[in-house]
């Protein structure tokens, strides 16, 4: 089976940017688009009620996903998209979708007056659990060209691309997420930024005897831990320009401060086993809370 950009849809907005969003990552990759919508099941008591239209909201649902195919077509033409009308629970039904997908998309809406961003109990049940890299987008994210716009003019391939960020966890640098972004970096000719945070060691205060001396050992220690790490993918993907940001601070901060400029951020998520499972790490939850670009959730060993 052909692997495909799978993306999750509703009638929002949200889901607007995401299958949009999803249709470029298609051109962009030469893969299919599959355009899913998820029908929860009717209780049999309400299904046997005769004010209840299952077929209407069947059509409509049908309407809906070749709706979201036609604007595929339109706006990205040479792309073959496909859609899928499914029913069960939503977030199971999207994470076994997962499963046959390069990576699934998913909408995000932001909080009106408030910093950050709403990730509903879908997209979280689906992050949390699914096995192939989950893509959160934002309403009115420009789609995975995703080419800087400084001038004010509409995005150009002349244009330097935005940069794909990467926030990398020192203790396991996992080969899936490493390939995931440098992967991603490479199929946008972008910059590929890769942040690593490291906490300040508590000797190294001013008030300590060689303390700033202690900070610069240690700094200059975790760059080139960083360096090291890095090498064998630079060697891999030499076409790719690669920015090295190994900075003291904690990982959310350091990570979300970093990603102004993205076009898209990765982070990893460790698969568990047992009473973990739903847990996706204090880094990615941030991320998705507040960070205004894509960001992919790789889920790794």
């Amino acid at each position: 089976m052909s692997r495909t950009i799978t993306v999750g849809i509703d009638d929002s907005p949200a889901s607007r940017a995401a299958a949009d969003w999803a249709a470029s990552e298609a051109r962009l990759r030469g893969l299919q688009l599959k355009i899913v919508h998820v029908q929860e099941p009717t209780p049999r008591r309400l299904a046997q009620t005769p004010l209840l239209d299952l077929e209407g909201y069947q059509r409509w649902a049908g309407r809906l996903t070749g709706d979201f195919a036609q604007d595929a077509l339109v706006r990205h033409p040479g792309i073959e998209v496909v859609t899928e009308q499914l029913t069960g629970n939503v977030a199971d039904e999207l994470c076994e979708a997962a499963g046959s997908a390069e990576m699934i998309v998913l909408g995000s809406r932001g909080l009106s007056g408030l910093r950050g961003f709403m990730v509903g109990s879908v997209s979280q049940g689906v992050v949390a659990r699914a096995e192939r890299p989950v893509v959160l987008v934002r309403v009115g994210e420009q789609a995975a060209g995703a080419q800087r716009t400084d001038t004010g003019g509409p995005p150009s391939t002349e244009t330097p691309s935005r940069p794909v960020v990467l926030g990398l966890d020192m203790e396991h640098p996992d080969d899936t997420l490493l390939g995931f972004a440098f992967d991603a970096a490479a199929f946008r000719k972008a910059a590929l930024r890769v942040v690593h945070a490291w906490p300040d060691p508590a000797t190294s205060h001013h008030r300590f005897p060689g303390g700033v001396g202690l900070h610069g050992t240690f700094e200059t220690g975790q760059a080139a831990l960083l360096s090291k790490v890095l090498r064998p993918w630079r060697r891999k993907f030499p076409d790719v320009e690669v920015v090295e940001a190994s900075r003291c601070g904690s990982p959310q901060q350091v990570l979300v401060d970093s990603a102004g400029d993205a076009c898209l951020v990765v982070v990893g998520r460790r698969i568990r086993t047992g009473a973990f499972t739903g847990h996706i790490g204090h880094v990615a939850h941030s991320a998705l809370h507040h960070i205004a670009a894509p960001v992919a959730i790789v889920a790794h060993g």
